[in-house]
């Protein structure tokens, strides 16, 4: 992945098919990889030759990275057979444990507040996934920084950094225990839902494998990468769920409440690590 997200800066396509992107929309054919952000910024990835940014007049600086660690990263790791989901996760026994559920729902926030208690940051938001051992599923670590808000850091023991960018607001943060550098086995796919009460449960059956259709973008360049029809996406994930471990984290989301629930969630992994 190091090879193929190196960065240069030129003149891009402005179309993979007949017509011109809009902003924030992105065309992915074979090996080959185009995004346009704000204006008139552009990204364009092929296979073997990296990444060229077309920087037109006016384009905000500040967003440039967000591209490429967001959907440009996804789209690569999906056309070089690698699957990305939408989640943050942890480090612990060397195996990862990760956390998903929609924008908002407080993934980076617990892996942040996680670390205050010694679980090391492996991913934010993005989970890159190996699927080519057939016998285990292997986590590559993070490419994204920590970003968290005002009042996630509040809640955390995560060190602020600078701001993100002028239209994010939030802040790149250090998490308390570090990060994990090095690729490791997944041990635990966690949803992450709003309730009353803090539990945690195994997801069985045919849940598992409605939990992973997502609709996230990773999962849509995912698809657009392997080309997937119907049959073909409900085989991989019919395969995929019986590959993972799953359960569901529901639990209030009252600041009153929040250190208890982090807390459940450390019991948890400690007691998972230890099978």
């Amino acid at each position: 992945m190091a090879r193929e997200t190196r960065v240069a800066y030129g003149i891009v396509p402005h179309a993979l098919f007949d017509d011109p992107l809009e902003e924030a929309c992105w065309r992915l054919r074979d090996d080959e990889f185009l995004l346009r952000g704000e204006g008139q910024h552009y990204f364009h990835y092929r296979r073997g030759e990296g990444v060229t940014v077309e920087r037109g007049p006016g384009v905000d600086l500040s967003e440039e990275s967000l591209w490429l660690n967001g959907s440009v990263y996804a789209a690569i790791a999906s056309i070089n057979g690698l699957q990305p989901i939408h989640a943050s996760a942890v480090a612990f026994n060397d195996r990862v444990y990760a956390f998903t559920g929609p924008a908002g729902s407080g993934k980076s926030t617990l892996i942040a507040a996680l670390g205050s208690l010694g679980f090391p940051m492996f991913c934010d938001d993005t989970l890159i996934l190996d699927l080519s051992d057939p016998d285990r599923i292997l986590c590559l670590p993070g490419h994204k920084r920590l970003k968290l808000s005002e009042e996630a850091l509040r809640l955390t023991d995560a060190v602020r950094e600078e701001e993100v960018s002028r239209t994010v607001a939030k802040f790149y943060a250090t998490p308390a225990s570090g990060s994990v550098e090095i690729p490791l086995p997944l041990a635990e796919l966690i949803f992450l839902e709003d309730g009353p009460q803090a539990a945690i449960d195994s997801i069985c059956g045919g849940d598992r494998v409605i939990r992973l259709q997502d609709d996230h973008y990773t999962a849509r360049l995912f698809e657009a990468a392997r080309q997937f029809d119907i049959p073909g996406k409900f085989r991989h994930l019919c395969w995929l769920a019986d590959q993972i471990e799953m359960s569901c984290f529901v639990r209030p989301r009252g600041r009153d409440r929040f250190r208890d629930t982090v807390i459940l969630a450390a019991d948890h992994l400690r007691a998972r690590g230890s099978e």
